[in-house]
Protein backbone atom coordinates (compact mmCIF):
# COMPACT_ATOMS: atom_id res chain seq x y z
CA UNK A 1 0.00 0.00 0.00
CA UNK A 2 1.12 3.60 -0.58
CA UNK A 3 -0.15 7.07 0.34
CA UNK A 4 -2.03 9.37 -2.07
CA UNK A 5 -0.54 8.02 -5.33
CA UNK A 6 -0.06 4.44 -6.48
CA UNK A 7 -0.62 2.10 -9.42
CA UNK A 8 -4.29 3.09 -9.44
CA UNK A 9 -3.53 6.78 -10.01
CA UNK A 10 -5.03 8.12 -13.23
CA UNK A 11 -3.55 11.53 -13.90
CA UNK A 12 -4.74 14.68 -15.64
CA UNK A 13 -2.09 17.31 -16.43
CA UNK A 14 -3.37 20.90 -16.39
CA UNK A 15 -1.04 23.09 -18.44
CA UNK A 16 0.29 20.10 -20.36
CA UNK A 17 1.30 22.07 -23.48
CA UNK A 18 3.56 24.48 -21.60
CA UNK A 19 7.31 23.97 -21.34
CA UNK A 20 7.27 22.58 -17.80
CA UNK A 21 4.03 20.67 -18.24
CA UNK A 22 5.23 18.93 -21.39
CA UNK A 23 8.69 18.18 -20.01
CA UNK A 24 7.49 16.64 -16.75
CA UNK A 25 4.63 14.79 -18.42
CA UNK A 26 7.24 12.87 -20.39
CA UNK A 27 9.21 12.07 -17.22
CA UNK A 28 6.09 10.93 -15.38
CA UNK A 29 5.12 8.71 -18.31
CA UNK A 30 8.61 7.25 -18.41
CA UNK A 31 8.33 6.45 -14.70
CA UNK A 32 5.15 4.49 -15.33
CA UNK A 33 2.57 6.95 -14.03
CA UNK A 34 -0.75 6.53 -15.85
CA UNK A 35 -1.18 9.96 -17.46
CA UNK A 36 -4.47 9.79 -19.36
CA UNK A 37 -5.29 13.37 -20.42
CA UNK A 38 -4.14 16.97 -20.46
CA UNK A 39 -5.84 20.36 -20.44
CA UNK A 40 -4.83 23.67 -22.02
CA UNK A 41 -7.60 26.09 -23.06
CA UNK A 42 -7.46 26.67 -26.81
CA UNK A 43 -5.28 23.62 -27.47
CA UNK A 44 -8.03 21.00 -27.45
CA UNK A 45 -7.69 18.35 -30.15
CA UNK A 46 -3.89 18.27 -30.03
CA UNK A 47 -1.71 15.82 -28.13
CA UNK A 48 1.49 15.85 -26.05
CA UNK A 49 3.62 12.70 -25.99
CA UNK A 50 0.58 10.81 -27.24
CA UNK A 51 -1.66 12.17 -24.46
CA UNK A 52 -4.88 13.83 -25.73
CA UNK A 53 -5.35 17.50 -24.87
CA UNK A 54 -8.71 19.10 -24.06
CA UNK A 55 -9.88 22.68 -23.66
CA UNK A 56 -11.34 22.14 -20.18
CA UNK A 57 -11.26 19.71 -17.28
CA UNK A 58 -14.95 19.01 -17.83
CA UNK A 59 -14.27 17.92 -21.42
CA UNK A 60 -11.32 15.77 -20.33
CA UNK A 61 -13.35 13.96 -17.69
CA UNK A 62 -16.21 13.38 -20.09
CA UNK A 63 -13.80 11.30 -22.17
CA UNK A 64 -11.72 9.97 -19.25
CA UNK A 65 -13.98 9.49 -16.20
CA UNK A 66 -11.27 7.35 -14.59
CA UNK A 67 -9.20 10.47 -13.77
CA UNK A 68 -8.73 10.72 -9.98
CA UNK A 69 -5.71 13.03 -9.72
CA UNK A 70 -4.63 16.30 -11.32
CA UNK A 71 -1.28 18.04 -11.45
CA UNK A 72 -1.20 21.80 -12.11
CA UNK A 73 1.58 23.39 -14.17
CA UNK A 74 -0.47 26.51 -14.94
CA UNK A 75 1.20 29.96 -14.52
CA UNK A 76 0.52 31.67 -11.19
CA UNK A 77 -2.00 34.21 -12.47
CA UNK A 78 -4.21 31.43 -13.88
CA UNK A 79 -3.44 28.62 -11.42
CA UNK A 80 -6.22 29.39 -8.89
CA UNK A 81 -8.89 29.09 -11.59
CA UNK A 82 -7.30 25.84 -12.79
CA UNK A 83 -7.43 24.41 -9.27
CA UNK A 84 -11.04 25.50 -8.79
CA UNK A 85 -11.91 23.88 -12.12
CA UNK A 86 -10.40 20.58 -10.95
CA UNK A 87 -12.25 20.79 -7.63
CA UNK A 88 -15.57 21.49 -9.35
CA UNK A 89 -14.98 18.46 -11.57
CA UNK A 90 -14.77 16.27 -8.48
CA UNK A 91 -11.11 15.26 -8.79
CA UNK A 92 -10.03 13.84 -5.43
CA UNK A 93 -6.37 14.92 -5.39
CA UNK A 94 -4.89 18.09 -6.91
CA UNK A 95 -1.10 18.60 -6.83
CA UNK A 96 -0.25 22.28 -7.39
CA UNK A 97 3.34 22.64 -8.66
CA UNK A 98 2.93 26.36 -9.45
CA UNK A 99 4.98 28.90 -7.49
CA UNK A 100 4.08 32.52 -6.61
CA UNK A 101 0.35 31.91 -6.18
CA UNK A 102 -1.03 34.85 -4.14
CA UNK A 103 -1.75 33.78 -0.55
CA UNK A 104 -5.34 35.05 -0.62
CA UNK A 105 -6.00 32.94 -3.72
CA UNK A 106 -4.53 29.87 -2.05
CA UNK A 107 -6.72 30.45 1.00
CA UNK A 108 -9.74 30.60 -1.27
CA UNK A 109 -9.16 27.34 -3.14
CA UNK A 110 -7.88 25.43 -0.09
CA UNK A 111 -11.04 26.33 1.82
CA UNK A 112 -13.23 25.40 -1.15
CA UNK A 113 -11.36 22.10 -1.57
CA UNK A 114 -12.07 21.16 2.05
CA UNK A 115 -15.74 21.91 1.51
CA UNK A 116 -15.84 19.75 -1.63
CA UNK A 117 -13.73 16.91 -0.23
CA UNK A 118 -10.70 17.43 -2.50
CA UNK A 119 -7.18 17.05 -1.17
CA UNK A 120 -4.74 19.78 -2.21
CA UNK A 121 -0.96 19.30 -2.19
CA UNK A 122 0.92 22.58 -2.49
CA UNK A 123 1.14 25.07 -4.02
CA UNK A 124 4.90 25.39 -4.60
CA UNK A 125 5.42 21.66 -4.16
CA UNK A 126 7.69 19.15 -5.90
CA UNK A 127 4.78 16.71 -5.71
CA UNK A 128 4.21 13.17 -4.45
CA UNK A 129 6.03 9.95 -5.30
CA UNK A 130 5.44 6.35 -4.23
CA UNK A 131 8.62 4.67 -5.51
CA UNK A 132 8.01 1.98 -8.08
CA UNK A 133 4.31 2.82 -8.32
CA UNK A 134 3.70 6.41 -9.43
CA UNK A 135 5.25 9.86 -9.56
CA UNK A 136 3.04 12.95 -9.64
CA UNK A 137 5.52 15.80 -9.59
CA UNK A 138 8.92 17.10 -10.63
CA UNK A 139 11.26 15.27 -8.26
CA UNK A 140 14.31 13.34 -9.55
CA UNK A 141 12.99 9.80 -9.21
CA UNK A 142 16.45 8.18 -9.11
CA UNK A 143 17.01 9.24 -5.49
CA UNK A 144 13.87 7.44 -4.31
CA UNK A 145 14.00 3.70 -3.67
CA UNK A 146 11.04 1.67 -2.48
CA UNK A 147 11.01 1.08 1.28
CA UNK A 148 9.12 1.66 4.52
CA UNK A 149 9.95 5.24 5.52
CA UNK A 150 7.31 7.91 4.99
CA UNK A 151 8.63 11.36 4.09
CA UNK A 152 6.88 14.72 4.55
CA UNK A 153 8.69 17.92 3.64
CA UNK A 154 8.37 21.66 3.15
CA UNK A 155 11.58 21.76 1.09
CA UNK A 156 12.09 20.22 -2.33
CA UNK A 157 15.89 20.02 -2.44
CA UNK A 158 16.18 18.74 1.13
CA UNK A 159 13.61 16.09 0.27
CA UNK A 160 15.87 14.82 -2.50
CA UNK A 161 19.00 14.87 -0.32
CA UNK A 162 17.39 13.04 2.58
CA UNK A 163 15.51 10.59 0.35
CA UNK A 164 18.83 9.71 -1.28
CA UNK A 165 20.44 9.18 2.13
CA UNK A 166 17.55 6.96 3.27
CA UNK A 167 17.60 4.97 0.04
CA UNK A 168 21.39 4.60 0.04
CA UNK A 169 21.21 3.25 3.60
CA UNK A 170 18.88 0.50 2.41
CA UNK A 171 15.75 1.72 4.18
CA UNK A 172 13.90 3.25 1.22
CA UNK A 173 10.77 5.36 1.02
CA UNK A 174 7.10 4.27 1.03
CA UNK A 175 5.78 7.64 -0.15
CA UNK A 176 7.30 11.12 -0.20
CA UNK A 177 4.99 14.13 0.04
CA UNK A 178 6.14 17.69 -0.54
CA UNK A 179 3.48 19.70 1.27
CA UNK A 180 4.75 22.95 -0.27
CA UNK A 181 6.88 25.88 0.80
CA UNK A 182 4.29 28.67 0.78
CA UNK A 183 2.81 30.33 3.91
CA UNK A 184 -0.53 28.63 3.17
CA UNK A 185 -0.76 25.10 1.75
CA UNK A 186 -3.34 22.37 1.36
CA UNK A 187 -2.56 19.26 3.41
CA UNK A 188 -0.21 19.95 6.33
CA UNK A 189 2.10 17.80 8.45
CA UNK A 190 -0.74 16.56 10.64
CA UNK A 191 -3.07 15.56 7.82
CA UNK A 192 -0.37 13.79 5.88
CA UNK A 193 0.95 12.03 9.00
CA UNK A 194 -2.54 10.60 9.57
CA UNK A 195 -2.38 9.07 6.10
CA UNK A 196 0.93 7.39 6.92
CA UNK A 197 -0.47 6.18 10.23
CA UNK A 198 -3.03 4.12 8.29
CA UNK A 199 -0.40 2.71 5.90
CA UNK A 200 0.78 -0.73 7.00
CA UNK A 201 3.86 -0.45 4.77
CA UNK A 202 5.16 2.67 6.52
CA UNK A 203 7.22 1.84 9.60
CA UNK A 204 8.53 5.32 10.49
CA UNK A 205 8.13 8.92 9.46
CA UNK A 206 10.69 11.57 8.52
CA UNK A 207 9.61 15.21 8.72
CA UNK A 208 11.63 17.94 7.02
CA UNK A 209 10.78 21.39 8.29
CA UNK A 210 12.20 24.86 8.02
CA UNK A 211 11.93 28.32 9.54
CA UNK A 212 8.74 30.33 9.26
CA UNK A 213 5.15 29.70 10.27
CA UNK A 214 4.03 27.31 12.98
CA UNK A 215 3.33 24.10 11.03
CA UNK A 216 6.04 22.16 12.87
CA UNK A 217 4.87 23.41 16.27
CA UNK A 218 1.30 22.38 15.52
CA UNK A 219 2.55 18.98 14.40
CA UNK A 220 4.51 18.65 17.66
CA UNK A 221 1.35 19.41 19.63
CA UNK A 222 -0.47 16.71 17.67
CA UNK A 223 2.28 14.21 18.50
CA UNK A 224 2.32 15.21 22.17
CA UNK A 225 -1.35 14.33 22.43
CA UNK A 226 -0.61 10.78 21.26
CA UNK A 227 -1.94 11.22 17.76
CA UNK A 228 0.82 9.18 16.10
CA UNK A 229 2.34 5.91 17.33
CA UNK A 230 5.12 5.33 14.77
CA UNK A 231 8.71 6.60 15.22
CA UNK A 232 9.29 10.15 13.95
CA UNK A 233 12.64 11.67 12.96
CA UNK A 234 12.92 15.32 11.94
CA UNK A 235 15.39 17.68 10.33
CA UNK A 236 14.77 21.43 10.61
CA UNK A 237 16.56 23.76 8.20
CA UNK A 238 17.48 27.38 8.84
CA UNK A 239 19.24 27.39 12.21
CA UNK A 240 21.44 30.32 11.21
CA UNK A 241 18.80 32.30 9.30
CA UNK A 242 18.60 35.97 10.34
CA UNK A 243 15.17 37.30 11.42
CA UNK A 244 13.15 39.10 8.73
CA UNK A 245 15.01 37.60 5.79
CA UNK A 246 13.27 35.10 3.52
CA UNK A 247 15.30 31.96 2.98
CA UNK A 248 14.34 30.08 -0.19
CA UNK A 249 10.58 29.77 0.22
CA UNK A 250 7.83 32.33 0.59
CA UNK A 251 6.97 30.70 3.92
CA UNK A 252 10.55 30.45 5.18
CA UNK A 253 10.85 33.72 7.05
CA UNK A 254 11.22 34.47 10.75
CA UNK A 255 8.70 37.18 11.64
CA UNK A 256 8.39 39.04 14.95
CA UNK A 257 10.84 36.62 16.54
CA UNK A 258 8.63 33.61 15.86
CA UNK A 259 9.10 30.66 13.54
CA UNK A 260 12.74 30.07 14.42
CA UNK A 261 14.45 26.72 13.97
CA UNK A 262 15.20 26.60 17.70
CA UNK A 263 11.53 26.95 18.61
CA UNK A 264 10.54 24.20 16.19
CA UNK A 265 13.28 21.84 17.34
CA UNK A 266 12.36 22.32 21.01
CA UNK A 267 8.66 21.69 20.34
CA UNK A 268 9.42 18.51 18.41
CA UNK A 269 11.95 17.24 20.97
CA UNK A 270 9.43 17.85 23.76
CA UNK A 271 6.99 15.68 21.79
CA UNK A 272 9.50 12.83 21.63
CA UNK A 273 10.82 13.38 18.10
CA UNK A 274 14.45 12.52 17.38
CA UNK A 275 16.18 15.47 15.69
CA UNK A 276 18.92 15.06 13.08
CA UNK A 277 21.62 17.72 13.08
CA UNK A 278 22.44 17.08 9.41
CA UNK A 279 20.58 15.35 6.56
CA UNK A 280 23.10 12.49 6.58
CA UNK A 281 22.20 11.71 10.21
CA UNK A 282 18.58 10.90 9.34
CA UNK A 283 19.14 7.25 8.31
CA UNK A 284 21.49 6.70 11.26
CA UNK A 285 18.75 7.74 13.67
CA UNK A 286 16.18 5.71 11.78
CA UNK A 287 18.27 2.57 12.25
CA UNK A 288 18.34 3.23 15.99
CA UNK A 289 14.64 3.95 16.43
CA UNK A 290 13.68 0.95 14.29
CA UNK A 291 16.27 -1.22 16.07
CA UNK A 292 17.77 -2.29 12.77
CA UNK A 293 21.31 -3.67 12.63
CA UNK A 294 23.75 -2.34 10.11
Amino acid sequence: MAVLVDKNTRLLVQGITGREGSFHTKLMLDYGTKVVAGVTPGKGGSDVHGIPVYDSVEEALAEHPEVNTSIVFVPARFAPDAVLEAIDAGIGLVVVITEHVPVHETLRFVRYARYRGTRIIGPNTPGVISPGLAKVGIMPEKVFKKGKIGLISRSGTLTYEIAYAISKAGLGVSTSIGIGGDPVVGLDFIETAKLFLEDDETSALVVIGEIGGDAEERFASFLAKGGFDKPVVAFIAGKTAPPGRRMGHAGAIISAGRGTAAEKIKALEDAGVRIAETPSQVPQILFKVLKYLR
